[in-house]
């Protein structure tokens, strides 16, 4: 038989909903037909399914007096982890899953993640300064990350040993994720075009937008929101941009919000 899979999302304050998380807890149940356990880490588990484990939010561990939580989402690399074991699969609630999420599991290796620059269009601009240029197009986007649980502590205790030092450093804690999992050479991306950007690869570029809506591409498994417009924002026909039209989007919304 094959050994359960973790699905692990994060809720925190009020950015999210309990029903934002039974959403995403019924995509995966739809495209995810291998034993697996649902668990979300929460400061307040009031209206979620009986199908999601609520757990506590894992302790990032800062030191006293360092009230900086930005960064929680290291946490999941704490070698004791709720007392879960095996393979995780961390998503982001904010993201809609549109196909079979078994092959996020087939890839060898110990640990995956989107490269972040694939969610985006070329910047020309960055290429002023090459080392940094390297630097970004190398980090991984946090939203989609399949990692072994208790295996990449070396990435919160880098943290933990200087916090401040850190966040001076990277702007936001993907960056300094991804510069851990570089050191030890555990920096893998899931195949481009796996997990798609909205705004930049379902939405016709410009004033296409006016004439086609949006459409899924040919391969996509999850489709995120990164940037602007939010996920909230193209449910609501925001475009962000004047030029941006949304259009008719149906098929997400039935990926989203199906039962």
């Amino acid at each position: 038989m094959t050994d359960p899979v973790n699905i692990l999302t994060m809720k925190w304050g009020t950015l999210y909903s309990a029903e934002d998380v039974n959403r995403l807890h019924r995509q995966v149940r739809r495209h995810l037909a291998r034993p697996h356990r649902f668990i979300c880490f929460t400061d307040d588990a009031e209206g979620l399914d009986p199908g999601i484990e609520a757990m506590p939010l894992p302790e990032l561990g800062l030191p006293k007096g360092h009230g900086d939580t930005r960064w929680r989402k290291l946490a999941v690399f704490r070698r004791d982890l709720a007392g879960l074991l095996g393979t995780a699969l961390f998503l982001d609630i904010d993201l809609v899953v549109v196909d079979d999420l078994q092959p996020f599991f087939d890839l060898p290796g110990a640990f995956y993640i989107i490269r972040d620059d694939d969610l985006f269009r070329s910047k020309p601009l960055r290429k002023v300064n090459p080392a940094r240029d390297r630097f970004l197009h190398s980090v991984g986007n946090s939203s989609v990350f399949r990692f072994e649980i208790g295996q990449h502590a070396y990435i919160l205790d880098a943290y933990l040993a200087d916090p401040a030092g850190a966040t001076a450093r990277y702007e936001i804690s993907q960056q300094f994720q991804s510069a851990q999992l570089a050191a030890h050479g555990n920096l893998n991306y899931w195949p481009k075009g796996w997990c798609v950007s909205f705004k930049n690869d379902c939405v016709p570029r410009h004033l296409s937008s006016y004439l086609r809506d949006p459409a899924l591409p040919r391969g996509a498994k999850i489709v995120l929101f990164a940037g602007a417009p939010k996920m909230e924002d193209v449910f609501a026909g925001r475009g962000h941009k004047w030029y941006r039209r949304i259009g008719r989007i149906d098929w997400l919304r039935q990926a989203w919000d199906r039962p």
